[in-house]
């Protein structure tokens, strides 16, 4: 069981819950889940993808499982392009299925 920091007490029952868990749930009763997986994916764009490719990113941004990447150059959109599997395996393996599900470069 994880060491928790902080603990919250679950309105269904007297037990206690983990601080991420109560964060979580809080996000999907507030409908808000989708909102923050969203600035999750664009904030964390020059980690996935590396400094070389986020520095030639003019724009990103994430609409209905979409994400929407304008480069600099259109030699960079066609060699993203033949890596768009590989990018959007990166996408599910570090946020989960349907938080991306494809990918347009621009």
């Amino acid at each position: 069981m994880p060491i928790a920091l902080f603990t919250v007490k679950s309105p269904k029952n007297d037990s206690t819950i983990h601080i991420s868990q109560a964060i979580q749930e809080l996000l999907k009763t507030q409908h808000l889940k989708p909102r923050f997986d969203e600035a999750n994916v664009v904030a964390s764009w020059e980690r996935l993808v590396g400094k070389a490719i986020a520095k030639r990113t003019k724009r990103i941004y994430v609409r209905n499982t979409v994400l929407f990447v304008e480069l600099q150059s259109p030699s960079m959109k066609q060699d993203l392009g033949y890596h768009k599997g590989h990018m959007l395996e990166l996408f599910r393996k570090e946020f989960g299925d349907g938080v991306v599900t494809q990918i347009v470069f621009m």
